[in-house]
């Protein structure tokens, strides 16, 4: 299964044209947060529209810069695993959007302990021992991928928990665009390749347990 992960869209159309090619290649393609730049469901509309033009599959989590109705667009689409497992080819998918509290108010935000539910919820949907994949639009805490410009890594200790108990494959992630990167916690590949104003997008390929995880130019 070969996965594409874009996320901090931020409404950017132009940046969804230039990767058409890699997003008709893909298996599956990841919205991984902050579709919208503070967008309401007109702004998410325009960006899947894009998206599926070219894609054959997607599914997305809301980021923090998306209002609460990015949501419930994403519901009616059947495509949001915010809170949700979701079972695809053998491959089980577990999703979780917003982010933590931030010193900037933005319109999506949790604490650990609703992070920890969120995650706890989705894996709760998926059939024991199946391999996994995270797409979370917070970042865990303490890895490459979570470091903003003053060196401070401001991840999550929910999500790092979660994948430390439960080692799913891959964790797709954003929200930190600074920090652009792959790590690994235990088993599992953590990768974030920052906003896509950048032109770089996430990739995996998928083949039984192993997964191989890139950064790519898009």
């Amino acid at each position: 299964m070969r996965i594409v992960g874009l996320t901090d869209i931020h409404g950017n159309l132009n940046g969804i044209e230039r990767m058409k090619t890699v997003l008709a290649a893909a298996d599956i393609v990841f919205l991984v947060g902050d579709i919208t730049n503070f967008g309401y469901a007109p702004d998410v509309s325009r960006v899947i529209d894009r998206v599926r033009d070219h894609a054959g599959r997607i599914l997305a989590v809301s980021g923090n810069c998306d209002y609460p109705e990015v949501d419930r667009f994403l519901d009616g689409e059947e495509i949001n695993l915010h809170a949700r497992g979701e079972t695809i080819d053998g491959i089980g998918f577990v999703g979780v959007g917003g982010s933590l509290i931030t010193p900037f108010n933005t319109p999506n935000e949790y604490s650990e302990a609703e992070l920890t539910g969120f995650l706890e919820r989705g894996k709760s949907q998926l059939p024991p021992e199946t391999p996994s994949v995270l797409i979370s639009h917070q970042p865990p805490l303490n890895t490459g991928c979570d470091r903003i410009d003053a060196g401070i890594h401001v991840g999550s200790l929910a999500i790092r928990e979660f994948i430390e108990s439960h080692q799913p494959l891959v964790c797709f992630t954003g929200h930190i665009h600074e920090s652009v990167g792959i790590d690994r916690i235990g088993k599992t590949w953590i990768v974030n390749p920052g906003q896509l104003a950048r032109g770089k997008y996430a990739f995996a390929e998928i083949i039984g347990n192993e997964a191989i995880v890139e950064i790519r130019e898009g």
